[in-house]
Order: C-alpha cells, then structure tokens, then sequence
C-alpha cells in the first residue's frame, strides 16, 4: 500500500538523540514511509536508525543533498522534510493532507523550542512572524510539498547554506504557504552552545548577505567558524 506520506530526515552525528526522537515518529509508520539520509555520520546514527525507520540511504554530506536524496526514493506524493532534532505535533500528518487537499502545494508548521527560558519564546514568535509575512520558511519548521510542487522546482538547490530560504523562495512563485499554526519543538542546544545574542546576530548576518548575492560557500565557512 502506497504511503500517504514520506518523511524525509537527515543526519549527521545524531546518535545522542536519534533513539528518543525516531522512537516517537513510530506511530506513523502504518500511513507514512520513513526514509533517514545519512550524510557521512562517524558515530553509531545509520545504526541506531535502522530498525526504527523504513529505509537508511547513504549520500552525500549536506543537507540540500541528502534531502533531494530522500526525495529520490520517496514513495508517497505528499514529502516532508523534518530535521533530526525536531518534533512533530499531533495530529501533523492528518493535518499537512487536509493543507495539501485544500489547495496547497506547500507549507510549514510554527517553531517552538525545548527551553523554557523566555528568550526562546521571542526568537519562535519573530520566526513565524516573519514566515507569515514573507512566505519564507525554514527548515526548522518542518517543510512539507506535494512531489509535484518539489520536483516543479527541482528539488532543494545544491548550495552549502540557506537551501531551505533557497527552495522557499522558488515555491512562493508557485503560490502562498500553508502556514500550520501547529508547532514544531525544535531543539534549542545550538543557540545555547554558541551563545543566543551571537546566533542571532549570526544568523541575520548571513542571511542579508546571502540577500544581496554572497556565495553559500563563503557563508557556510563563516557558520561552522562560530565558537
């Protein structure tokens, strides 16, 4: 039987986490095809992985890679793009088919995060609002697409950083997002390790240069230098 949906995750030295957070995708697993992309990972992840999801593929590392990947062997005509260390709401997939049957091609979920200190909820309200008001979104938010939508715009582009602002962008020409008022828990640890104020900064940074036509190449250095 055909799956309503594909669920697409890739990873990269997960394997702290991977168990917990595959364990609460297994309900899905009788209407949903769950494929995990595994990127190069020099830790235990493709192991851990394999009898809690319905496939392990090995690409390529990098993110835009190893989704385009997944989609590649996605049965389901409905895909979803969720990455390692987010959760989903209940009720996700029933409500992304209704989205999808109601006229959208595309959409997303709002953000909340695994922290309790205030400051996060500040960061997830800008990230929505500003989803909202300028049809963007982020991988953080669970993208979601009709096979038809995602292959339309070929896929996520084959850049090093912002591919999903990127495949955003290409989708919004096609029409508006289904913005899903459901949130996504997505984990706060890389904000926490590397500092909320220096992320911020950071990342508005690389997203304006990457607005006035800076190489996601160059980006991607300056990402992974932060300390």
């Amino acid at each position: 039987m055909k799956p309503q949906l594909s669920l697409i995750i890739p990873v990269l030295n997960e394997a702290g986490q991977l168990a917990t957070r595959l364990q609460a995708l297994q309900p899905l697993r009788n209407c949903c095809q769950l494929l995990l992309v595994d990127g190069g990972s020099f830790d235990d992840s493709a192991q851990i992985a394999k009898p809690l999801v319905d496939q392990v593929l090995h690409g390529s590392r990098g993110r835009a890679l190893q989704m385009n990947f997944g989609a590649a062997g996605a049965q389901a005509e409905v895909l979803l793009f969720l990455h390692a260390d987010t959760c989903l709401p209940d009720n996700a997939v029933n409500q992304i088919l209704q989205a999808v049957a109601s006229g959208y091609h595309w959409g997303r979920f709002d953000v909340s995060f695994d922290s309790p200190q205030p400051v996060f909820k500040l960061i997830a309200f800008m990230m929505n609002l500003r989803s909202r008001l300028t049809g963007i979104a982020t991988g953080d938010q669970a993208l979601f697409m009709t096979r038809q939508a995602f292959d339309e715009v070929a896929g996520f582009p084959d850049i090093a950083l912002m591919e999903d602002i990127a495949i955003s962008a290409s989708l919004k020409k096609r029409g508006r997002p289904c913005c899903l008022t459901a949130k996504v828990i997505a984990s706060a640890r890389r904000w926490q390790e590397h500092g909320i104020v220096k992320t911020i900064l950071l990342m508005w940074w690389l997203r304006l240069r990457y607005f006035f036509g800076a190489d996601p190449a160059d980006l991607v250095l300056r990402y992974y230098r932060r300390s």
